[in-house]
């Protein structure tokens, strides 16, 4: 007789316990739910994984008219097209996820309620196939500094760093808004607003150096501006304050462990509630 497997349920041993064993355990069901993202959001979509690039494209095309001809926002040098994409590059794929993750338990109610597994899964499946278009978008990126002509310096070999930051960023946001969204649905509606507030608040469409002096302490508790900041020294060679770096990245880490935690806390309850 073949062998049958029996998975045996028990509750968290602690509840500092984040479950990233669990979440590797059932990797393979994380690469099929991130498949089925990828398959439903271009599913009868007449361009299909374009829409990766022509949505930052276009946006840049729209602010380099507005912000790069008519206001003539510095740039510290950089031409306003390749400095606003490079930016928009990571800003687009960290506005979709957080979007699209923080009801993607709701639009997965069917299957949380069914079967047994890691629910943490679902948002992290939508911050994972996001990726996809961000690659997409960041060839796009090299052609236009070649385009530009402009140079790329030795701090490209940390291109993933910035990328790994936004993606980090993105998912503890996903776990946190996800999971009060089954109880609260009115999040549906204050992300996207919360978003285009985050977006002029966040040097993705000007320099740093423009932002009025009496408020870059926002600089440090805002760790989208030493992610964009990293990304445009690693890409188009500005001047990097590692400081905000430093900052940024102890956020990020915060906001990840955190928003996981509440996630987990809460787990237990989503069948009940959704």
């Amino acid at each position: 007789m073949a062998e049958t497997k029996v998975k045996v349920i028990r509750p968290r041993s602690s509840r500092l316990d984040l479950g990233l064993g669990e979440i590797w355990e059932y990797r393979e069901l994380l690469f099929f739910l991130v498949w089925k993202d990828i398959k439903i959001r271009y599913k009868q979509s007449v361009v299909g994984a374009a829409w990766a690039v022509i949505q930052p494209l276009f946006t840049m095309m729209i602010f380099t008219f507005l912000l790069g001809n008519l206001v003539k926002v510095p740039t510290d040098g950089i031409p306003y097209p390749i400095f606003s994409y490079t930016g928009l590059v990571l800003w687009t794929y960290f506005a979709n996820v957080v979007n699209q993750g923080s009801h993607s338990l709701i639009g997965n109610a069917s299957l949380v309620t069914k079967v047994y597994f890691p629910r943490a899964l679902i948002p992290l499946a939508t911050c994972v196939a996001g990726l996809l278009d961000l690659g997409i978008a960041s060839i796009i990126l090299v052609g236009m500094m070649f385009y530009f002509h402009v140079s790329l310096t030795i701090m490209i070999v940390l291109f993933i760093v910035p990328v790994i930051m936004i993606f980090i960023l993105a998912t503890g946001l996903t776990f946190w808004l996800s999971a009060v969204n089954v109880r609260y649905r009115d999040v549906v509606f204050l992300v996207p607003f919360f978003i285009q507030l985050l977006l002029f608040a966040t040097p993705v469409l000007y320099a740093t150096s423009t932002f009025p002096e009496s408020l870059t302490w926002t600089f440090y508790i805002n760790p989208l501006v030493g992610i964009m900041t990293l990304q445009r020294g690693i890409w188009l060679g500005t001047a990097v304050d590692w400081t905000i770096v430093g900052c940024s990245v102890l956020i990020t880490a915060v906001v990840f462990i955190v928003g996981l935690y509440y996630f987990r806390v809460y787990e237990r309850d989503f069948a009940d509630v959704i």
